[in-house]
């Protein structure tokens, strides 16, 4: 097995070391593989998609107009 070294955040340091009971490297260990898991099924169903980037932003920017309208209506 090989060695990763994470940098973390001092605020989560301290919360870790509320937690000793906790095995943090087989912890950190299945989250990697979990996440890994999920990217690959991503990546699996966007390899499938025959939806462009230029027209995933159109369909994007119609969905900004249409919430910026609807919360416009909102606040009056």
């Amino acid at each position: 097995m090989c060695k990763v070294v994470v940098e973390v955040p001092e605020d989560l340091i301290v919360r870790i070391k509320k937690m000793p009971e906790i095995d943090w490297s087989l912890a950190v260990s299945r989250m990697v593989k979990r996440e890994l898991e999920r990217l690959a099924r991503l990546k699996r169903i966007v390899s499938k998609s025959k939806l462009t980037e230029e027209k995933a932003l159109e369909i994007s920017d119609k969905i900004s107009e249409s919430l910026a309208k609807r919360y416009e209506k909102l606040a009056e």
